[in-house]
């Protein structure tokens, strides 16, 4: 029996390995761009950036340090130079599919950081494994812009799994619309009429604003913004403004709002504020054919009927006062039931005094 050299005998100690397998070994060295590791064969391995991390430019010495242990799957026995082509990324992220399979399984919510904004969508990564999350399953409303989610940590669940197409969807939606669904029934089972609640101000249309109350949405139309007329919301209020309102009707899903608080209602001393023969300032509001409509305050509307404009005949209001105008004049009516006052100028004016002839008086 030959007996064997040394180098023989030195090349069987080395354990052998194979495309695919997995290994442990030790860090000896790293470079910016690689890291060298024994793994206990004949040759080093060799971990390239790309195969270790997704970042293109990292310091892999500001990542790894000799003497850390690490485990690793085998790409290439011989890379043509005698080197072992390690990889640390791609076992990692099977590894990482394993977990989202075990997550879509399970339903589980997952929390991982976005990572890249796409046209679609956006890609986050578990484990460095990626999930793409599309732009329809972001929120549970409509994104403009998906710029703001870059870097941020999002909760999803997996909704498709299928690592063979190099298909793993993610989807947050859901996990909002039960969010929101949740709220909405804490907040019905504890909201009442009659309730003064703080909304922030969602959305605002010609017809009124829509008011965030926490995950429900209230209407505040115009005609319950002020106890005056408002012509334009958009002018008065402001997305994103708090707002204490008051909650005024509750159907179903449906919240109607109002600023028209019971405290403030102008109507509330109409007796004593507008009283039959009191003389009242108001800014003329509107006119109309048979009259003009006198603003006392808001909220307060008095009709200043054609015929009390004054003592001589007057065709239209306009012939004689103009919108925005301020006049004097006299209640002479006042229905607090149907709320309606009646004003008159004329009834201010005093009687000429009557002209006397002085050829009468001699005689």
């Amino acid at each position: 029996m030959s007996e064997l050299t040394f180098e023989q005998m030195l090349e069987e100690s080395f354990k052998t390995i194979r495309n695919g397998e997995v290994v442990d070994g030790t860090v000896i060295d790293v470079k910016p761009d690689e890291i060298i590791l024994n793994i206990g064969y004949k040759a080093d391995g060799i971990i390239t950036r790309s195969e270790y991390t997704n970042e293109s430019n990292a310091d892999l010495t500001t990542m790894v340090s000799v003497g850390d242990p690490m485990t690793v799957k085998v790409l290439k026995v011989n890379d043509g130079e005698g080197q072992v082509l390690l990889t640390y990324k791609r076992l990692v992220a099977e590894r990482g599919n394993e977990r989202l399979r075990e997550a879509f399984e399970n339903k589980e919510v997952l929390k991982a950081p976005v990572v890249q904004i796409l046209g679609g969508g956006l890609s986050v990564v578990v484990d460095e494994a990626r999930v793409f999350i599309p732009a329809s399953l972001v929120s549970d409303t409509y994104e403009k812009d998906l710029n703001k989610y870059q870097g941020q940590e999002i909760e999803f669940v997996i909704s498709e799994f299928n690592p063979r197409r190099n298909r793993v969807i993610g989807d947050r939606r859901q996990l909002l619309v039960a969010e929101r669904a949740a709220k909405q029934r804490e907040l019905f089972a504890n909201l009442n009429v009659g309730d003064t609640v703080e909304g922030i101000v969602k959305n605002i249309t010609d017809f009124g604003a829509f008011i965030d109350l926490g995950g429900v949405d209230g209407l505040l139309h115009v005609s319950e913004m002020s106890w005056g007329r408002i012509e334009n919301p958009k002018k008065v209020f402001q997305v994103g403004e708090k707002l204490k309102v008051l909650v005024k009707d509750i159907r179903d899903t449906k919240i109607a709002l109002s600023l028209k608080f019971p405290e403030t209602n102008p109507w509330a001393n109409a007796v004593e504020d507008y009283a039959v023969g009191t003389e009242i300032t108001g800014r003329v509001a509107r006119m109309t054919d048979f009259g003009a409509f006198v603003e006392l305050a808001p909220g307060v509307d008095a009709l200043l009927h054609v015929s009390q404009i004054s003592r001589e005949h007057v065709e239209k209001p306009s012939d004689r006062l103009s919108v925005g105008q301020e006049i004097t004049a006299k209640i002479v009516d006042l229905n607090e039931a149907e709320k309606k006052i009646s004003l008159s100028i004329k009834a201010l004016e005093s009687e000429a005094p009557a002209s006397y002839d002085s050829e009468d008086t001699e005689a």
